[in-house]
């Protein structure tokens, strides 16, 4: 389990711009920094300081808290720009690791928080958290994603920021149209100048573009070019939850490394030391006009 010195490294880390790339390719950061004393960067430090005040909420589930080192949660809603009086949609939170950032941070700063999935089976954990903790989930609202048209969905052009962790390549693994349905519907849920976060395991562009159907990677050019295909402009990526260590060639693909441990006792020791996947942290705007 992970120590509380630990999280507060990690709430720490929010005062550091996430390492990111411009379009044209150069290295740079999440956004520069306004004058010290002005509105933009007191508006910046106090989404800075709710940001770390839920990432070290008491109501997070430990064995949750203890993927942070790998995770980096602080960081990476820093470099998306969610802010805590934000429209947030969470799309297949599964068991709701983001979940219990992200409804302590709408909470406290008056936003909406949206958790969007497969109706119902993908919303039924959290389900369970909105039963066992009204207080602070029970204002969340659950929509259907992708939408069928029956069932709840998240208004058109009602969304500040949409997030999505670890879940492309679930939505490939049902073929390049049903990708690609997401991603239409996820522009249309955004309002005009909006956010689209995206973190997902990364496939190096030089191998097999067969893995992304099996292994749980995908290539950075092919989320991309979904993304650019539904109208999105890429306006920049961060390296916060790269792993160099990564091989990315695991015969049981990414569910290997921790914490899925696929290979059970199997090279185990060797498997933790690498640590969790090599990802990308991609940032798309949906134009506002």
């Amino acid at each position: 389990m992970r120590s509380l010195l630990l999280v507060a490294s990690a709430a720490i880390a929010i005062a550091v711009p996430a390492a990111a790339v411009t379009q044209d390719g150069h290295a740079g950061h999440a956004g520069h920094a306004a004058p010290a004393g002005t509105d933009a960067q007191q508006g910046h430090d106090m989404n800075a300081g709710a940001i770390t005040a839920a990432v070290a909420a008491p109501t997070r589930t430990p064995a949750n808290v203890a993927r942070d080192p790998w995770r980096h949660p602080a960081e990476t809603l820093a470099f998306f720009g969610v802010k805590p009086g934000d429209t947030v949609v969470e799309l297949w939170p599964g068991g709701g690791w983001y979940t219990e950032i992200l409804a302590p941070l709408a909470k406290a700063g008056g936003g909406t928080l949206y958790v969007a999935a497969p109706w119902e089976r993908g919303l039924g954990r959290i389900k369970e958290k909105q039963t066992a903790e009204a207080a602070l989930y029970g204002a969340l609202k659950l929509a259907e994603f992708p939408n069928g048209g029956t069932n709840p969905k998240v208004p058109d052009s009602s969304a500040d920021v949409v997030l999505t962790f670890r879940n492309v390549h679930n939505w490939r693994f049902g073929g390049a149209d049903n990708t690609a349905e997401a991603f239409k519907q996820i522009f249309a849920m955004l309002k005009p100048g909006g956010t689209l976060g995206v973190v997902d395991h990364r496939l190096p562009e030089d191998m097999d573009s067969a893995l992304e159907e099996k292994s749980g990677y995908m290539k950075r050019s092919s989320v991309v070019g979904f993304a650019e295909a539904a109208g999105f402009k890429l306006a920049g990526e961060s390296d916060v939850n790269a792993n160099p260590k990564d091989t990315h060639d695991y015969e049981k693909g990414v569910w290997t490394l921790p914490p899925n441990l696929r290979e059970g006792d199997t090279d185990r020791e060797k498997y933790v030391a690498i640590g969790e996947s090599d990802r990308m942290t991609l940032k798309f705007l949906k134009p506002a006009s």
